[in-house]
């Protein structure tokens, strides 16, 4: 199992930036992609940016332009880089990888979540 440990986030005001970052535990080789989704009261979680293992990414439309996702290989980390944050940003933030136990074994991991509020 892919354990995650997410680090980052915290309290902001509207136009601030946060960084949050995520280590997976195994080696990057049986990890697909590696993305940050959010949940906010209410609402269902939804996928923020995600990054393939060919490096193409997709981000949701809301945070086109604002956010980057990156990652390292070396250190089996992916971070997200926020930027000109908006209080519609607040959300519980989770990290997410898509990794292979077997050939034809797809599994998934989260984190624990990281909360990012942005106050107005």
């Amino acid at each position: 199992q892919v354990q995650l440990m997410e680090s980052g986030g915290g309290l902001v005001q509207a136009g601030g930036s946060l960084g949050l970052s995520c280590a997976a535990s195994e080696n990057a080789f049986k990890i697909t992609s590696r993305g940050w989704y959010r949940q906010a009261p209410g609402k269902q979680r939804e996928l923020v940016a995600q990054i393939s293992r060919d490096g193409s990414t997709i981000y949701a439309d809301s945070v086109k332009g604002r956010f980057t996702i990156s990652r390292d290989n070396a250190k089996n980390t992916v971070s997200l880089q926020m930027n000109s944050l908006k209080p519609e940003d607040t959300a519980m933030y989770y990290c997410n990888v898509v990794w292979f136990a077997s050939i034809v074994d797809r599994r998934s991991s989260w984190g624990q979540g990281t909360q990012v509020t942005v106050s107005s």
